[in-house]
């Protein structure tokens, strides 16, 4: 009789509503120090392997992915953690010198990338914010491995913007718009202007290469980030 009764008075359960918003992660707790201390191990394991086994470009357009996935997932102080946790990381197996070039710019710049994805900023924004972290972490980058090798670094860069604006003349000398004499007329100042928009052209291009890469696997892991533009979602459809 008791099963009977208990029979009449089942009730199905209540299907689950899947527009409803879900409950926020908890910032603390074992699961937060497990996947902060997971991703923090990642980005330096990834920042070691290209340091002795560059495989290319491929392994940098990650560097800051874990750190802005930690962001993603536990928020602001989950991720200070982990650029922290990765740099201290490094700073054992590397040396603290290496730390530096991790933590400037890559682990801010995950920090920063997550801070804007989690609030939902477009793509120029969160690009152009970027390189200009990026471009930043360059020279401090640049002026930490001239103190190292005991020589000027920026020579080279120097040396890479005359070769361009020396193409660009005598291009413009053969078309006729310029005279020869153009070619002694270079100022200085020209020359570090262009080799400042080169390392700007570059930290953009590579801003979007991480935002693009970024997008594709976000998304197979279950985390959102503001979708790219209309023009590059055409692209990758074509």
């Amino acid at each position: 009789m008791a099963e009977v009764e208990a029979y009449l008075d089942y009730r199905p359960p209540e299907a689950v509503d899947l527009a409803t918003p879900t409950l926020p992660r908890p910032r603390t707790g074992p699961i937060v120090m497990v996947e902060t201390a997971f991703l923090a191990s990642a980005a330096s394991l990834i920042w070691l392997v290209n340091a002795y086994f560059p495989p290319g470009p491929l392994l940098r357009i990650i560097f800051p992915l874990p750190i802005a996935l930690v962001y993603l997932r536990w928020g602001r102080r989950a991720a200070w953690m982990g650029a922290l946790v990765a740099g201290l990381l490094l700073a054992v197996l590397m040396g603290p010198p290496r730390s530096l070039l991790f933590l400037m710019p890559d682990g801010l710049l995950g920090v920063q990338l997550g801070w804007l994805w989690r609030r939902g900023a477009v793509w120029y924004v969160s690009i152009g914010l970027g390189s200009l972290l990026s471009t930043l972490g360059f020279f401090v980058r640049l002026w930490l491995l001239s103190l190292m090798l005991g020589e000027d670094l920026w020579i080279y860069v120097i040396t890479q913007a005359t070769q361009v604006i020396n193409w660009v003349l005598e291009r413009l000398i053969n078309w006729g718009l310029l005279g020869w004499g153009s070619l002694s007329q270079v100022s200085p100042t020209l020359v570090q202007g262009v080799a400042l928009v080169i390392v700007l052209i570059s930290s953009v291009v590579y801003l979007f290469t991480v935002h693009l890469a970024s997008w594709l696997l976000l998304e197979r892991l279950g985390e959102k980030m503001p979708p790219p533009p209309t023009w590059v979602q055409r692209l990758l459809d074509s």
